[in-house]
């Protein structure tokens, strides 16, 4: 229940629909109580199973005074206006009450749906929140899927489980409660009977319950594999054609799909006895509350009579509903219970990349980047070590070297995707850890080898993330980036959607919209890590030319295999096992005859 009760936490901005919910829920059942107590009696009377009575005792808060005051009143009316107009007046009257009472159940369930879907809602929009801020080391250890599966599949669980037994947690024990002070009134021995069997029925439900909700758990999480082997599939489809693994990606599918569907059966199996389990238990309680009430009837002296016992018999199987719908809702709750757990999990993780309360504003780049003793590493691994670099305003930097030698994870470090976890990094002499977040990514335009686009139009790729932005702008943004021109012959323009991740566009014209998307942004600090890579000649001298005219008058960090292309830079940094081995111009690190040397002679030769 604990998982309950960390999914009501987000009903408090909609308290005034749920006290709405509890209020309509009040009226509903005090109109079911009603409806069903009040005439008993009467028809008794009516087909002369009770004496009409000819007077009546004092009016008090006593259940026989008021029940005896009841008995003569109606009996008054049914001697003025007789038994045929009676028995119309009291079916008129049931269906009236019975009218009310749907009624008020049905506003108490308009209300609610405003809570229900209110507090999915905020679930949602509080994960998805979350997956913006955490660190991308999360992701690097975290299958795709099963993060999807937290997302979709687990909230939806929420929903169904949790949300649509929300009604019943609020209704049904009010109900419960209602009746059991109304039968206690009625006979307070037979009712504390009655409230000792209940909670051995209780037990039997909730070991059933916590079973439940550990096959949920493995449910859940089988379920993210399940969409993880999904995701992977769609990405990677040209691989498993061209390597011929149709039928081993199929069989490994269909193997999970197997085991999430044994786990569901299970699940299925224990969440479908709670109905048949709580209907037999309800039988064998009513059964012993009969045989027990029908003694204290037959007992000479004892204060329950007949009559008496006919309505606390009617009231209490309108007891038993309720009771059958929590242990539903119980069943529910348990097996929604795990997917709160793995939604949990996600919210409670740390942030790690957090912004200080007291961060800086920082809207301009004025003087350099230093980094100062820098040092990183993914686990245990050290990636960077001791690295001290100075950039000017305006300088052109390029930093190469082997494969795995941390010349990404150094450029991460500038917008904080990582932080270093020694020395620190300082633009204009102000530590990054110490300006708002927002502001230090605010400086950098970013162009990534792997180009990410997204599935909409041309114009709102290139205008991604900035708001109120003219078309013009966006032009002679793509003029500088050499993507006007193909952006014209495509169908609708710059109004054409260019289909998930760009696949309707080629790689240089994906790279091109890329960096307009840059250019747009105007920043300050530009950041290139290896745009041109994965391109061919054509496209990489369109690219490349684009790339210099979103350099001019800009400080720019740029990484690079093919060495060709930084042979303008300012000064080149090379990099090699995490440390920073050689620096200097393109001609004065040839001359060393060292790290560079050797890297350019391989290209060179090749």
């Amino acid at each position: 229940m604990k998982s309950f009760f960390k999914i009501l936490r987000y009903a408090g901005p909609y308290w005034v629909y749920a006290l709405l919910n509890v209020g309509f829920n009040i009226i509903s059942v005090v109109f079911s109580l009603v409806s069903f107590t009040l005439f008993i009696p009467v028809l008794q009377m009516l087909f002369n199973n009770l004496p009409i009575p000819k007077s009546a005792p004092p009016l008090h808060m006593e259940i026989n005074a008021l029940k005896d005051n009841f008995y003569f009143y109606c009996g008054q009316l049914l001697q003025t206006y007789g038994k045929e107009k009676m028995l119309i007046y009291i079916c008129l009257t049931i269906v009236l009450l019975f009218f009310l009472k749907n009624l008020f159940r049905y506003l108490a369930m308009y209300f609610l749906a405003v809570v229900r879907n209110g507090v999915v809602k905020d679930l949602r929009n509080d994960l998805y929140l979350k997956i913006l801020i955490l660190p991308l080391s999360y992701f690097n250890e975290k299958r795709k899927g099963d993060i999807i599966a937290r997302m979709t599949t687990d909230v939806q669980e929420v929903e169904w489980s949790i949300m649509s037994s929300l009604e019943m947690a609020f209704r049904d024990p009010m109900t419960m409660i209602t009746y059991i002070v109304t039968l206690f009134f009625i006979s307070p021995s037979l009712t504390v009977f009655v409230l000792v069997l209940l909670p051995v029925s209780g037990f039997f439900i909730g070991r059933i319950g916590k079973s439940l909700k550990r096959t949920s758990d493995k449910g859940q999480f089988k379920m993210g594999i399940l969409l993880s082997i999904i995701e992977e599939t769609i990405s990677g489809l040209r691989i498993i054609k061209a390597f011929n693994a149709i039928d081993f990606a199929d069989k490994r599918f269909r193997h999970t799909n197997n085991e999430y569907n044994r786990l569901m059966i299970r699940l299925y199996r224990k969440r479908d006895l709670a109905s048949p389990l709580s209907e037999f238990l309800s039988a064998c309680v009513v059964s012993i509350v009969l045989w027990y009430g029908g003694k204290l009837v037959f007992t000479p002296g004892n204060f329950l009579d007949a009559a008496a016992f006919l309505v606390y018999l009617g009231i209490f199987s309108q007891l038993m509903p309720p009771a059958k719908a929590i242990t539903q809702a119980f069943y529910n709750i348990q097996k929604g219970a795990a997917s709160v757990d793995r939604i949990e999990t996600v919210l409670r993780e740390p942030e790690v990349i957090e912004e200080k309360p007291d961060a800086l504003t920082k809207k301009e780049f004025h003087t350099e980047i230093e980094y100062r003793g820098v040092g990183f590493a993914y686990g245990m691994e050290p990636v960077l070590k001791n690295i001290n670099l100075v950039i000017p305003k305006g300088r052109t930097i390029a930093v190469v070297g082997p494969s795995g030698g941390g010349k990404s994870t150094m450029v991460d470090l500038l917008p904080r995707f990582y932080d270093c976890i020694q020395g620190g990094i300082y633009i204009d002499g102000t530590e990054l850890r110490d300006l708002v977040i927002q502001d230090v990514r605010g400086l950098m335009g970013i162009v990534s080898q792997e180009t990410i686009l997204f599935n909409d139009t041309v114009f709102s790729n290139i205008a991604f993330g900035m708001d109120n932005v003219s078309e013009e702008d966006v032009i002679s943004a793509a003029r500088v980036a050499n993507a006007h021109e193909f952006i014209e012959k495509m169908p609708m323009g710059y109004y054409t959607n260019i289909g998930d991740r760009g696949t309707k566009l080629s790689g240089g014209q994906r790279q091109r919209l890329s960096i307009a998307r840059a250019v747009l942004r105007n920043p300050p600090i530009l950041i290139l890590d290896e745009a041109t890579s994965a391109l061919d000649t054509e496209s990489e001298r369109l690219v490349q030319q684009a790339l210099e005219n979103l350099m001019r008058h800009r400080t720019s960090i740029v990484i690079a295999h093919r060495l060709s292309t930084i042979q303008f830079a300012d000064e080149i940094i090379v990099l090699q096992s995490g440390e920073l081995v050689e620096r200097g111009t393109h001609s004065s690190l040839l001359s060393k005859n060292g790290v560079y040397r050797k890297l350019y002679d391989m290209q060179s030769f090749t």
